[in-house]
């Protein structure tokens, strides 16, 4: 690993989005379109005076000393990984998040809360979409490379994180600009599971239910809490 950049530094991480999916899909094939896109990436962290910091399987991380040129460098990619011609019709989406912050650097890399940071914001995103915390956003909002604006998406619980975060997008011109709402907690109204549990020994109930709600709209069950 080469020297990783101290004090004051802008964390970018990217993930490919639906990889599992897109290893399924093209088998061996994945392995090419995997190196391809690390070697994009790595073309524009380089170019932005970046420092790879670790490539977990589909995910890179990537440390710059300067906002502005990680923002450069995040716009680059996502411009080489749209225009590449990528296999069997195979669409590569990568998702990105930065953030800014003071993370202590070791012989194994980073250590701190503001790696995680980074890393939860990249998570929230979708495929193409690149995500700044408020720190950064606020750096480079003056500096932003030619053809670019940031949207402010507000603020957004992320998983394992005490306060909610201001989270932005950056756009350009050339890049796709819309995408679904974040995947970050305060998407769902509660703390719920996001898929309901099966019901055990409800066989019955459950296609008396069914047939009733084939002739209303409104079906109202009452019984003691607990009975489930």
């Amino acid at each position: 690993m080469s020297r990783l950049p101290t004090g004051t530094v802008t964390l970018l991480f990217s993930d490919i989005e639906g990889s599992t999916r897109l290893l399924q899909h093209l088998g061996d094939g994945y392995s090419e379109v995997l190196a391809e896109s690390r070697r994009l990436l790595r073309a524009a962290i380089a170019q932005g005076g970046g420092r790879e910091v670790d490539a977990p399987g589909d995910a890179l991380f990537a440390a710059f000393p300067s906002a502005r040129d990680a923002a450069a460098s995040a716009v680059s990619a996502q411009r080489a990984i749209l225009r590449h011609p990528w296999p069997d019709g195979v669409s590569l989406l990568v998702r990105m998040g930065l953030h800014t912050g003071e993370p202590a650097a070791g012989a194994g890399g980073y250590v701190g809360l503001d790696i995680h940071r980074a890393a939860r914001i990249c998570a929230s995103g979708h495929g193409g979409q690149i995500l700044l915390s408020a720190t950064t956003a606020a750096l480079v909002r003056d500096e932003l490379p030619p053809g670019a604006s940031l949207i402010d998406l507000g603020e957004h619980r992320l998983k394992d994180l005490a306060l909610p975060e201001r989270i932005y997008q950056l756009v350009h011109s050339e890049l796709p600009g819309t995408f679904p709402p974040l995947r970050s907690l305060s998407a769902y109204p509660n703390n719920l599971p996001r898929h309901p549990a099966t019901f055990i020994g409800r066989s019955r109930e459950i296609a008396e239910l069914k047939r009733l709600l084939a002739s209303t709209r409104l079906l109202t069950l009452t019984g003691a809490g607990g009975v489930g």
